[in-house]
């Protein structure tokens, strides 16, 4: 198989270089190199890897490097796919909402300080599709259930609550501290907002965590066996 982890793209170059350690870290998992590619601000592009790869008779496999659905999952990247001329391309579920997913940000938690009792706003970067809200929401719930306590979901560009405001509803209900768990892949723009929400805390992106490297590693190999037998 011919591995491609897509993600969205970023100006920060720390957000860039994120994407790539999770690459390397999948590609260690994996025992072979896993190519990135890129929807939006960057190269490459889907289409340009996956063109590349055309007549390579080798089927690939995109896992979408998004922690929801929404319409990079849902549009972009099966139109990457099919503007490549590629043959043979199974495009994965994205990596959320899943259950070792909500381990690695409950571990954020932990790594961050937090402690039972802190109020949590689950930040994600937001969407305007049904489908990605839902998903958020299940998030929430998973993550809730790891750690006892109720989660809000709270979004730093698309849709409301803003974290901001998610942030400054549950003083106004008297919580003593609030802990923001980044519901995000890599540094960036969206990253650094969430340090200027006012909470007590804000927790690392997920990407580089070992855990979410397992999840994208457990989609090539699922997808890769449906392949083998089909």
């Amino acid at each position: 198989m011919i591995p491609i982890l897509v993600a969205h793209g970023t100006r920060q170059p720390d957000g860039v270089i994120m994407i790539g350690e999770l690459a390397e870290q999948v590609s260690a998992l994996l025992a072979q190199p896993v190519r990135v590619a890129f929807v939006d601000v960057l190269g490459p592009s889907p289409a340009e890897v996956l063109a590349a790869e055309a007549q390579s008779g080798r089927p690939a496999i995109l896992v979408p490097a998004f922690l929801a659905r929404g319409y990079h999952v849902g549009v972009d990247v099966p139109t990457q796919v099919a503007a490549s001329g590629h043959p043979d391309v199974t495009i994965t579920p994205a990596l959320g909402p899943d259950a070792g997913v909500a381990a690695v940000v409950a571990a954020r938690l932990a790594e961050s300080g937090w402690c039972p009792g802190d109020s949590v706003v689950l930040a994600a970067a937001g969407s305007s599709d049904p489908a990605a809200r839902t998903d958020l929401m299940y998030a929430a719930e998973m993550l809730s259930g790891l750690i006892g306590s109720p989660v809000t979901v709270a979004f730093a560009a698309t849709g409301g609550p803003s974290v901001p405001d998610a942030v400054a509803e549950l003083r106004s209900r008297g919580a003593s501290r609030v802990v923001i768990a980044s519901y995000l892949l890599a540094d960036g723009l969206f990253q650094r907002r969430l340090h200027g929400a006012g909470a007590d805390l804000v927790t690392e992106p997920l990407g580089t965590h070992p855990g979410i490297a397992r999840v994208v590693a457990d989609r090539f190999l699922t997808a890769h066996t449906r392949i083998a037998v089909r």
